[in-house]
């Protein structure tokens, strides 16, 4: 398909249409995926999730210093994204505007944003669960950080770590789209990773899998219920500063561009 000519007047909107058809390319096998298909590859990014979690936690023991953990989880969202896994948060803008263009029904996204965040979270727990087994020295620090995040309360401070941890992953995944670059995609994922979790944002896939770290080392003031109540809260959060911050914007701009596929491709939704 190419652009309207509309579309691609005034300066990078050429870019933008291009962008557009890269996002529905792809949105439309991930919403079509056997069951099989998407809980493998959801399993599989909550374990390149721990990957990143277990780096974190070794240089946050070594350093002490949140900046550099953050920047080490960079490992996590670098195996995202050269494994192509499926993490829950990425699953916001390339989804969404595949349903908006007609190639997806709602129901689908809603199959996918389950299983992906469900099998996220298990392949995160067992990964942990190797983790905490294969570095004891690790435990203090797994405790420490998780509570951190599960005690950390419900607040408006904390809600809006959530959205903006939201809209920062969704960011990652529009930069990635953005350009044909490798480069460019892995300097997306890195700088992503170092705000995410350098700066303390919350996540409600990365944070559980530092949580459960800390409930397989034991000795936590917190439980899995406590675990539940803190990942409800971020996952409403994670949702909202994604689909507002990020893709609502980008499907205004690049709304020519779904609208044109929208009446050839709504049969097959």
């Amino acid at each position: 398909m190419e652009p309207h000519e509309q579309i691609m007047q005034g300066p990078g909107e050429h870019r933008v249409a291009e962008a557009a058809e890269r996002i529905v390319a792809e949105g439309r096998p991930r919403l079509h995926r056997t069951w099989t298909s998407l809980v493998a590859t959801s399993l599989l990014g909550g374990i390149d999730v721990g990957v990143g979690v277990m780096t974190l936690l070794f240089v946050y023991h070594e350093t002490g210093s949140a900046l550099l953990a953050g920047l080490a989880f960079s490992v996590g969202l670098i195996a995202l994204l050269l494994g192509h896994s499926e993490l829950f948060t990425e699953g916001f803008l390339v989804p969404v505007a595949t349903v908006v263009a007609g190639e997806a029904s709602w129901l689908a996204l809603v199959r996918m944003w389950a299983t992906v965040l469900v099998m996220n979270l298990v392949g995160g727990w067992v990964f942990t669960w190797l983790v905490m087994q294969a570095y004891p020295e690790l435990h203090r620090t797994a405790v420490t950080l998780g509570a951190h995040y599960v005690e950390g309360g419900y607040s408006l401070r904390t809600f809006c770590l959530t959205v903006l941890g939201g809209g920062v992953i969704t960011l990652m995944t529009r930069m990635h789209h953005g350009t044909e670059s490798m480069t460019g995609k892995l300097t997306a994922s890195v700088a992503a990773a170092f705000v995410l979790a350098g700066l303390g944002l919350w996540h409600s896939v990365l944070d559980s899998l530092i949580a459960f770290a800390g409930l397989h080392a034991g000795g936590t003031s917190y439980g899995y219920a406590d675990w539940l109540g803190w990942l409800a809260w971020a996952v409403l959060g994670n949702v909202v500063g994604g689909l507002l911050l990020t893709t609502a914007l980008r499907l205004i701009r690049s709304a020519p561009v779904l609208n044109e596929d929208s009446p050839a491709t709504g049969a097959g939704s």
